[in-house]
């Protein structure tokens, strides 16, 4: 058994982010639609999405999760350039995410990729 140099090892590759494009691509090609079409039903659940949640509603989608709107009470925070003055930070609406049954379980899968990811 040999032992091989660290210049030599894999290294492994940073968690990749998913960007709309590549969704759109990615679904066109297995479905055959076209990237046009994926891209305006992709845009229309969106904006279908933000509007139910700028209405104040929860938009719940079974074993993907639910999306709800919850009010962040107002504090008092400091000014990291003058730490010694208080900055009143106001209440507000924030999106909030609670993620499906099947999501969790299929997430909870990639703990060892995370780990390997981020060399632990």
């Amino acid at each position: 058994m040999s032992i091989l140099p660290l210049h030599c090892l894999p290294r492994p590759r940073p968690m990749a982010t998913v960007t709309k494009r590549e969704l759109v691509v990615k679904i066109s090609n297995e479905t055959g639609l076209t990237q046009q079409e994926v891209f305006d039903v992709i845009q229309k659940t969106l904006d279908s999405i933000t509007d139910a949640l700028a209405n104040g509603d929860s938009v719940v989608m079974r074993n993907f999760g639910a999306f709800q709107v919850k009010e962040t009470k107002a504090k008092i925070g400091r000014n990291p350039k003058n730490p010694g003055k208080d900055v009143p930070i106001p209440a507000r609406a924030v999106v909030k995410f609670k993620p499906g049954k099947e999501m969790k379980e299929q997430v909870a899968r990639t703990l060892p990729l995370i780990r390997e990811r981020e060399g632990e």
